[in-house]
């Protein structure tokens, strides 16, 4: 398993061996939001473009999104979210995660910060 890697909209990324990518929301973006009360997940086999929102995530303070980093299609998602949108509260670096993607281009992440960059970056 790699490093996780972060978007400025506070989605990490982590590279997994079978060349796909999981995609979840920081510890910094799930206590920003509050308990988390539903997920919507889009299906599988669904293509989206860099930017595009794939994910909406809604809790007791507000709504949020996740758009993918990069290119590419679903080819998992989280059900058990749908039951238990809880766990994105409770582990969100762990079975808190959203998506599984196959990406068009996997260099794309390459702008991606590190956690040390993100660190900096919340200050």
């Amino acid at each position: 398993m790699s490093e996780l890697l972060f978007t400025e909209d506070h989605e990490w990324v982590r590279q997994d061996d079978d060349g796909l990518v999981t995609i979840g929301i920081t510890d910094h973006a799930q206590d920003q939001l509050g308990d988390v009360v539903f997920v919507q997940l889009p299906d599988v086999g669904a293509r989206f473009g860099k930017g595009d929102e794939a994910v909406v995530i809604e809790s007791v303070k507000a709504a949020g999104e996740i758009h993918l980093p990069a290119a590419g299609e679903i080819v998992e998602v989280n059900a058990t979210l749908a039951d238990e949108p809880a766990l994105v509260n409770q582990d969100p670096l762990g079975d808190g995660w959203f998506l599984r993607v196959r990406l068009e281009d996997p260099a794309a992440l390459g702008s991606l910060m590190d956690e040390a960059a993100y660190r900096a970056f919340l200050g």
